[in-house]
């Protein structure tokens, strides 16, 4: 089971919640939530690695990093502003090892319904 900690207050705002839940299913490798709420041109650019591009390479990636599941997933900050978002935190795995993390996501619109782009940047720390 993984422990969410998670200090920014989410208030009235559904597309920060969205954010957090979208953040707990992938420390969770809740692999249907993240796709359903996804576009299918999603580009999820991660930082020093590689890009992956549609929603079919996405599903394929989320299914390889699925093995190892957070143990602990801390939220330190989730934004929201128009079509942006971000979050940033850190994640304990099962296997003992520790990440910072920091995601700029870009949904479809300004409703906030799927996401269409996100930027990653992790560090193994």
């Amino acid at each position: 089971m993984t422990k969410i900690i998670s200090s920014p207050n989410c208030g009235n705002s559904p597309k920060m919640e969205f954010l957090k839940q979208f953040n707990i299913a992938f420390a969770k490798g809740d692999i249907a939530f993240l796709i359903e709420n996804v576009t299918d041109d999603i580009v999820w650019n991660i930082i020093g690695d590689k890009t992956i591009e549609g929603i079919e390479v996405f599903a394929e990636e989320l299914e390889k990093i699925q093995s190892v599941k957070a143990s602990e997933l801390i939220l330190d900050q989730i934004l929201s502003h128009g079509k942006e978002g971000a979050a940033n935190g850190w994640m304990t795995m099962e296997n003992g090892k520790r990440y910072a993390f920091s995601d700029f996501y870009i949904f479809q619109s300004t409703k906030g319904e799927k996401i269409n782009a996100i930027t990653s940047y992790c560090l193994e720390v």
